[in-house]
């Protein structure tokens, strides 16, 4: 929903902001994610954090490895490591960084 679809009078949201996001939710796997652009002033920031994603299957985090490397950077390419079958590190093409693991026995 963008704030010029809100259904109440007079909250439109920050002045400016009537395309921007008020609310929406993501699916990831099992979880939902609730996101808003509505505060956002100037360019935004992704600094000094990081999403992990825990996938269930290595086809599934190469498969969302390299969807999130489109138009972004490759940081740690996907591999085994000391601690997973499948990990890599990436920030996507907004600037957020994103570590995909894929746990021993599966996401818990």
């Amino acid at each position: 929903m963008r704030y010029k679809d809100n259904p109440e009078p007079g909250s439109s949201g920050p002045h400016g902001s009537g395309e921007k996001v008020m609310y929406a939710s993501l699916r990831i796997g099992n979880s939902t994610v609730l996101v808003s652009d509505g505060e956002c002033l100037g360019r935004p920031s992704f600094q000094g954090f990081s999403l992990s994603l825990t996938v269930a299957s290595d086809p599934e985090a190469r498969r969302i490895f390299k969807a999130l490397g489109e138009g972004g950077q490759v940081r740690m390419p996907m591999a085994k490591t000391f601690f997973s079958p499948a990990f890599g590190m990436v920030t996507d093409r907004f600037g957020v960084f994103w570590m995909i693991y894929l746990a021993e026995r599966g996401p818990e």
